[in-house]
């Protein structure tokens, strides 16, 4: 069982993409909060990771997920983002 488990884990993996986005503006953990909220409600992201420091957001997607949608989320959050890393 455990290695049909590892062999569907594997396989999801293999769709999955990373994205990396610049976001502008953040300036508290309230930012980051708003942004990660906001990304994860895009249909086929899958996780969510918003860095302060860096002003990163790191951001695991189906490959169906249009990267347009992902910098509008941004900008409804209140920010602006610029894609860094993850383009087509």
């Amino acid at each position: 069982m455990r290695y049909i488990f590892l062999i569907l884990a594997l396989f999801s993996l293999s769709f999955a993409k990373v994205v990396v986005i610049h976001v502008e503006g953040m300036t508290c953990p309230l930012c980051t909060m708003a942004v990660k909220k906001s990304l994860k409600k895009i249909d086929g992201v899958t996780k969510v990771k918003v860095r302060l420091n860096t002003k990163k957001a790191t951001v695991i997607i189906d490959k169906k997920v249009d990267k347009k949608a992902l910098l509008n989320a941004i900008k409804d959050a209140g920010y602006r983002g610029k894609i860094i890393s993850g383009k087509d």
